[in-house]
């Protein structure tokens, strides 16, 4: 899985760079992983419903990768794994997650984000906070400076 998520973030940053060229450019992706199931962002309101009764009460992994490409060249990547595992919620609590997220829950892998009321589904969360956000920032941020983008 790991070797998948960083080849999905290296495709997405190489098909820019093609346009781009001596430009550094960052792909991200990131798989859930629910007992050797995979899941992607729900393609509809009913999907994400799907997936969230199937996370209830049960443990997770989130894998994200990030791929810096330049001229079509893969120059750094990262992975890194969140465990979450997500409470016993009611269906009332379902109903109220749905209606109050709104269309952002079909934007993410896990049809949940916890900026904002999807932090309530979980019971625990083993990792970095940035990586169930979809961006390892402080990985990338060493990264970045080591190459001189930013200020050491």
């Amino acid at each position: 899985m790991e070797e998948t998520v960083l080849e999905l973030a290296q495709a997405k940053a190489s098909a820019v760079s093609a346009r781009f060229p001596g430009a550094y450019v960052l792909g991200a992706d990131q798989i859930l992983d629910l007992g050797g199931i995979w899941y992607d962002k729900p393609r509809d309101h009913d999907e994400a419903v799907g997936h969230l009764r199937a996370f209830r009460g049960k443990a997770h992994h989130l894998v994200n990768g990030l791929a810096v490409v330049r001229d079509n060249e893969r120059i750094w990547a990262w992975e890194e794994t969140a465990h979450m595992t997500v409470r016993d919620f009611s269906d009332g609590f379902l109903g109220r997650y749905l209606k109050n997220s709104g269309g952002e829950i079909l934007e993410s892998v896990g049809a949940y984000r916890l900026e904002g009321m999807g932090a309530q589904l979980f019971e625990r969360i083993d990792g970095d906070y940035f990586t169930v956000l979809g961006l390892p920032l402080l990985p990338l941020l060493a990264f970045l400076r080591q190459i001189g983008i930013t200020e050491p």
